[in-house]
């Protein structure tokens, strides 16, 4: 019977831990750039009501 790889099960752990904090981290930065354009938006919106 084969052992099972511990080494490689940690590995693919520590990839999909890497790759959720990307995935947050660039969420991050998404919701950081958004509001400084919707704040520019919603004036003119404002303006043409």
């Amino acid at each position: 019977m084969a052992k099972p790889n511990y080494q490689y099960e940690k590995r693919q752990r520590e990839l999909a831990k890497k790759k959720k904090k990307e995935e947050k981290k660039q969420l991050l930065q998404e919701k950081k750039e958004l509001p400084s354009e919707a704040e520019t938006d919603q004036p003119s919106e404002a303006e043409t009501d």
